[in-house]
């Protein structure tokens, strides 16, 4: 059977190529270019020269180091820093001001009867004035209370013998005395009456005896104007009510009778107790000094205080129920503060006067009276024995005016 055949495309032996057709030959049996060789042998050179390079700069391979100025690093020591503060700066100026005041008594050895004089207490007390040879401290009564002998530490350690002037049990303040000649600074008096709430204040003085002198704490005024009640022989009646400051700065036993002192570095309270219930964290008590001051002058001077007395006891219009205050006293509804009379003593200033037991007071000389602080700051810092006090008090919804002259007495 007759068909097409296919002719391949080869040349048959003994046939002769042209040039032309030798160059397509050769052409199409070339290889192909060996690019992608090519790339690796490229690459891989790329990543020798980078460990070459590597080496060169780090040293030896690893992590990258740190950038370190190795002029400065030859150069590292040790350095002190000055750092000042406003209370630092304060610290240094004050503390030679504040001192130790320790109490030492007789006491009768039991087994050969003699006596001896050991330490029964330690506190704090400011120098406040060097005057004539002399230097005058004030600490709390109850630091020196039945001292026989008073020793004084100053900040350097330096010891000196105190003589007690006078102390106040009502307001906790006593003076001592010792000879000026190694005082160094005095305290200066700033007014405890400007200061707010919420105002840096610092605590100095020596907590738990003289192994902690000197210590300091920061806090704020917590309060003003507060009423502590005071019961002196323990006999669970309150005796006194004592105006103080209230502070978080820390104030611990051997704190009382040091400083309190302001942002200014001046004095502005006496260091005079805490409250120590269990429940009870970061209130500590101080004497404002617009209160001490008065009782100060009146111990430096006479030993003691004489005070004005009305004659009567009190309770504040503020702890009677409004229910009482509009029926038992029969007060209008527009009183809301004062002081009621709870009692007047037989022969007193205020028996003299007219006073009548449940009168309310309001006014003294004109100053309005809103409690038992207020009336105890104007009969004791602005009246003295023998001057007239005039008062306006409400008998029931009736106002009188009643004029007094005030006697000398250690009560109200």
């Amino acid at each position: 059977m007759d068909g097409i055949n296919k002719i391949p495309d080869i040349k048959e032996p003994g046939h002769h190529e042209s040039e032309h057709e030798r160059v397509d030959y050769k052409k199409r049996n070339e290889k192909p270019p060996k690019k992608k060789s090519n790339f690796i042998m490229g690459l891989l050179f790329g990543v020798v020269v980078s460990i070459v390079i590597w080496f060169l700069v780090d040293g030896k391979m690893g992590a990258p180091k740190p950038v370190v100025n190795e002029e400065k690093t030859a150069q590292t020591e040790r350095i002190s820093i000055d750092i000042n503060t406003d209370v630092t700066e304060i610290v240094e100026q004050v503390a030679d001001t504040v001192v130790g005041v320790t109490n030492l008594q007789r006491v009768r050895d039991i087994w050969s009867s003699s006596e001896m004089t050991e330490e029964t207490g330690t506190g704090s007390g400011v120098i406040y004035k060097k005057q004539g040879g002399k230097a005058y401290i004030v600490s709390n009564h109850h630091v020196v209370e039945g001292a026989e002998e008073l020793d004084i530490t100053f900040d350097d350690g330096t010891k000196v013998e105190g003589r007690l002037i006078g102390s106040d049990i009502w307001t906790d303040l006593a003076v001592i005395e010792v000879d000026a000649v190694e005082v160094k600074a005095v305290a200066a008096f700033g007014d405890s009456d400007a200061l707010k709430r919420g105002e840096t204040v610092m605590a100095i003085g020596n907590p738990l005896g003289l192994g902690f002198s000197g210590s300091v704490t920061v806090g704020v005024v917590s309060g003003k104007d507060r009423s502590i009640p005071i019961d002196f022989n323990n006999d669970g009646q309150v005796d006194w009510y004592a105006d103080v400051l209230q502070t978080d700065a820390a104030i611990n036993p051997g704190n009382s009778g040091g400083a309190l002192m302001n942002l200014a570095g001046q004095l502005i309270g006496i260091n005079s107790m805490k409250i120590s219930q269990e429940t009870v964290e970061g209130i500590g008590l101080a004497i404002p000094i617009n209160l001490a001051i008065p009782i100060i002058e009146k111990l430096e001077k006479h030993g003691e205080v004489h005070r004005p007395t009305m004659g009567v006891t009190l309770i504040d219009l503020s702890t009677i129920p409004a229910q009482q205050q509009r029926g038992f006293l029969n007060l209008p509804t527009t009183v809301t503060e004062g002081v009621v009379v709870n009692e007047v003593i037989r022969n007193s200033p205020s028996q003299i006067a007219g006073v009548e037991q449940y009168d309310v007071i309001i006014e003294m000389d004109g100053e309005k009276i809103n409690d038992m602080i207020s009336l105890r700051k104007h009969l004791f810092n602005e009246k003295e024995i023998g001057d007239t006090m005039r008062m306006k008090v409400y008998r029931g919804n009736e106002l009188l005016e009643i004029e007094m002259v005030l006697k000398d007495g250690n009560s109200l």
